[in-house]
């Protein structure tokens, strides 16, 4: 328990996939949730039940393209 007791007040390095509570989803929602991204087009979709049309887009730094509703876009480059 001693080791435990020289960690209080001390600041610490960890990954975000490692923490527990609150979800890491949760984190960046809060801290970055209002960032602007940019991102190429690479295609479209139609969402479920006539849901409207997505776009399907690359993001640097991204492995997997996102896909966001057209209504929500900001603007074009």
């Amino acid at each position: 328990m001693n080791g435990l007791a020289n960690l209080k007040n001390r600041w610490i390095h960890f990954k975000l996939r490692e923490i527990y509570v609150p979800r890491p989803e949760e984190i960046l929602e809060a801290l970055h949730g209002e960032e602007i991204l940019q991102g190429r087009v690479v295609g479209f979709t139609e969402g479920q039940s006539g849901a409207g049309t997505y776009v399907v887009a690359e993001v640097d730094g991204l492995e997997h393209p996102v896909i966001v509703p057209l209504e929500r876009v900001l603007g074009v480059v």
